[in-house]
């Protein structure tokens, strides 16, 4: 990723929205998106297009690692973000004001059941995203580069 490269901020309204008043404001709007609860931007390589693409998701911790849900609500299939660090893992994300780079994993079973505990601690409606598919909905870990 070169720091000259156009980013696609994603195309849902109010998302865009958010991320828009994230960056303009180095997090101090947006950061935290309802009480107590956090978010970053993740920006992704396109898998077809080879474009930067950015999405706002709520995050928590694990250690030194972010952790982040590709829920997409509980949709049927997974989230364009998800593929996208699945085919190109090395990704950026912004917590706050400071931004780095990442490598996405997505955690292994014996992680998994540990982590989602702490994702549904912070947002609850993971489980219920959950129960609508019949998709397992993987909790990824980014990890500083």
């Amino acid at each position: 990723m070169t720091a000259n490269e156009q980013v696609l901020d994603s195309p849902e309204g109010w998302v865009a929205d958010h991320i828009r008043r994230y960056v303009e404001t180095d997090g101090a709007e947006g950061h935290e998106w309802r009480p107590g609860v956090f978010t970053l931007l993740l920006t992704t390589r396109g898998r077809r297009s080879g474009k930067l693409r950015r999405t706002a998701l709520i995050y928590g911790r694990d250690g030194d690692a972010y952790l982040v849900v590709a829920s997409q609500g509980g949709a049927p299939e997974h989230p364009a973000w998800y593929l996208n660090l699945l085919a190109e893992p090395e990704v950026q994300v912004q917590v706050g004001a400071e931004t780095f780079t990442a490598r996405a994993r997505t955690a292994g079973p014996d992680e998994k059941p540990r982590m989602w505990r702490t994702m549904t601690a912070t947002w609850p409606a993971y489980d219920e995203y959950q129960a609508k598919t019949d998709r397992e909905i993987p909790v990824v870990v980014l990890d500083r580069i």
